[in-house]
């Protein structure tokens, strides 16, 4: 028996509203022997009225994944595995192997000692240190020290391995690339470093140290290339940057405190396919509800709380990630009315902003506060 055609039909002046007939299948039949179709019977399909992500909302709690994490240091060798890394499947995309949207992110378990091949690829990445003591990147022949919380960029086209010291402890981080993104532009390269692994041409910390210093540009030094050359992105001055900025703003009503990572040479984004954020939000406070293009991803570096996500409650707390699919109401709860509360985002606003799609939307019922879902 034939299977039924597809005919997304809307009784809408203006969209698709064919009905099926047996000539008209027949129709439909040949020109599938031509590797064509009839728009009409897809169209309201693949033009929706608004986006209709895949992705849908789930939180990955450290306290449950940390154990299977680490378990895999008896399984597999970095030399086996090339990196020894859980990779977060969200539900409605593991198909491609992403978190939300476009975005892949994973956990990432090193031993002291330990050194990953060097190697790159046409994927833009970060990391983002969740604990350890030790851990380091190297990109470029420039070596970065890492720390709880800070994170690195690892941009397309870049050498770049990680690591831990003999003294150090094992670390785990959290990997964010834009894989999914780069395949579906069917423009994914990869390549394994000759050597292996890399000799450090630069002082340890340089392009923190050169490119990190608030409102100073070094002088003579020239940078044209499309990422960020400012690699490291430290915690410490990170959160003394939102404390002094909360002292003196009302902050978003839809984000709390919130500042965006940048390109210290043009203040656009960290990479031309990825942007990253960090933001607080104040003890007891709730934010209103929103929603936008581009898919975020959140990683809970201070604190515990909510969000409310189409009408869902998630609970999160330090260490946890959990995800904002394209599109989504969502409003945040700090959980605490004495600590601030700081979520690190991933996302993918650089695409959407570059391409004219970004687009956002308040939530204009119930004081800007979404109506919870029952069950």
């Amino acid at each position: 028996m034939a299977s039924e055609r597809e005919n997304h039909r809307e009784d809408v002046i203006g969209r698709a509203n064919v009905e099926d007939t047996p000539e008209l299948l027949a129709y439909y039949d040949e020109l599938e022997g031509f590797h064509a179709g009839a728009l009409w019977t897809v169209a309201n399909k693949i033009e929706p009225w608004a986006p209709k992500s895949q992705s849908v909302p789930v939180v990955w709690r450290y306290r449950d994944l940390r154990d299977h994490v680490i378990r895999s240091v008896d399984l597999v060798t970095p030399e086996k595995a090339g990196r020894r890394v859980i990779y977060l499947n969200n539900p409605g995309r593991q198909d491609v192997a992403a978190a939300v949207g476009w975005i892949y992110a994973g956990l990432q378990v090193m031993n002291p000692g330990e050194v990953a091949s060097a190697h790159r690829h046409s994927a833009s990445a970060i990391r983002f240190i969740m604990e350890g003591r030790g851990a380091y990147t190297v990109v470029d022949g420039h070596k970065m020290t890492l720390g709880a919380n800070d994170f690195v960029l690892t941009p397309n086209g870049t050498w770049h391995e990680h690591g831990v010291s003999a003294d150090g402890s094992l670390c785990l981080w959290q990997d964010g690339l834009d894989i999914p993104f780069v395949n579906a532009m069917e423009a994914n390269f990869y390549e394994v470093h000759p050597d292996l692994n890399q000799v450090v041409g630069h002082a340890v910390d340089d392009m923190t140290k050169t490119w990190g210093n608030p409102g100073l540009t070094p002088y003579g030094e020239s940078w044209r290339k499309g990422y960020s050359p400012m690699f490291k992105y430290e915690w410490a001055p990170t959160y003394d940057a939102l404390s002094k900025y909360a002292g003196c703003t009302a902050g978003s009503p839809f984000d709390g405190v919130l500042m965006e990572y940048v390109n210290p040479v043009t203040n656009g984004p960290v990479m031309q396919t990825l942007g990253a954020s960090m933001q607080m939000l104040r003890p007891g406070e709730h934010t209103r509800a929103h929603r936008h293009t581009g898919s975020y991803l959140y990683h809970v570096a201070k604190g515990r709380g909510h969000s409310i996500i189409n009408g869902k409650r998630f609970d999160w707390a330090e260490r946890d990630i959990f995800c904002v699919p394209s599109w989504a109401w969502h409003e945040h709860v700090n959980g605490s009315d004495r600590e601030d509360a700081c979520l690190f985002c991933l996302n993918d606003l650089p695409v959407m902003r570059a391409l004219g799609l970004y687009r956002e939307e308040a939530f204009g019922e119930n004081g800007g506060r979404q109506p919870l879902l029952q069950g």
